[in-house]
């Protein structure tokens, strides 16, 4: 069966990856996971989409066993893996979130049946789950006492939404993050159904098995991605807002405030 983000699959890195917007904002979440994973751990990678990241790491000397839903995706960066010489590295799984729990156990992620370094999760695919606990009570099992999670979520509060649509006189997506399981466009005409939850509450879904360690905002001064061509018409404005948005990142209110959020985890 398609997943919806197969029919994005083949345009993702150029609607996206590519553009400036995003490398700005993937610097400041690769900048966290050069901290927390080092050369020789073993990361488990919660949505790899094309996999820029679990690549990034591999480069590393960092080994990655990168999920994800969409076979389609899993493709993509399984070639780019092969192209990069990098499949010694990385082991790609497919894994449907909303599943969990499953049969799935750590023989099948990992091949000495050892729990991970630690694991990550970047751009929203647990936006995708209206509920994650399940998930973390997956990775309470599967990433060792000590280890870190990282994870960036989309935010419920995000000032450029906000402000971009009721300067177009459009109150309803303006404020579309405060609902719950809103239909989101992945591309191809298809669509998926979203949640926004807080930091509060992604906290409060992990505390059984992980303490908050640091939170950080991402993309508070910064456009949401469906917005890139506005920086590609002013990069040198938005260049700027980008370096003081990374200075900001980690201060109140831009904790709250910002298209995506990075929420560090320690495993109890």
């Amino acid at each position: 069966m398609l997943e919806p983000f197969d029919a994005a699959a083949a345009s993702y890195d150029a609607e996206f990856t590519s553009t400036q917007l995003a490398r700005w904002l993937r610097e400041t979440v690769q900048a966290h996971l050069a901290t927390a994973f080092c050369p020789g751990d073993h990361v488990l990678e919660l949505g790899c989409g094309t996999g820029e990241d679990a690549i990034w790491l591999a480069r590393r000397g960092i080994s990655v066993t990168a999920t994800d839903v969409s076979q389609s995706m899993l493709d993509v960066a399984q070639q780019k893996a092969t192209t990069a010489g990098l499949t010694h590295l990385i082991d790609f799984v497919a894994i449907d979130l909303a599943s969990l729990p499953s049969p799935i156990d750590n023989s099948q992620l990992t091949s000495d049946n050892s729990p991970f370094s630690g694991a990550f999760s970047n751009f929203g695919p647990l936006n995708c789950l209206a509920d994650r606990r399940d998930v973390a009570a997956a990775l309470g099992r599967w990433v060792r006492p000590g280890g870190k999670v990282l994870l960036v979520l989309m935010g419920p509060l995000c000032p450029w939404e906000i402000g971009w649509h009721l300067a177009h006189g459009k109150p309803e997506p303006a404020f579309r993050r405060f609902r719950r399981g809103v239909d989101a466009h992945v591309g191809d005409g298809a669509t998926i159904r979203v949640w926004y939850p807080s930091p509060r509450t992604l906290a409060a879904e992990f505390a059984p098995y992980f303490e908050v360690c640091e939170l950080v905002g991402i993309g508070s001064l910064l456009p949401p991605s469906y917005l890139s061509h506005l920086v590609d018409r002013r990069p040198t404005l938005f260049g700027r807002l980008a370096d003081a948005d990374r200075r900001i990142g980690a201060s109140w209110p831009w904790t709250w405030l910002n298209d995506h959020y990075l929420m560090v985890l320690e495993r109890r």
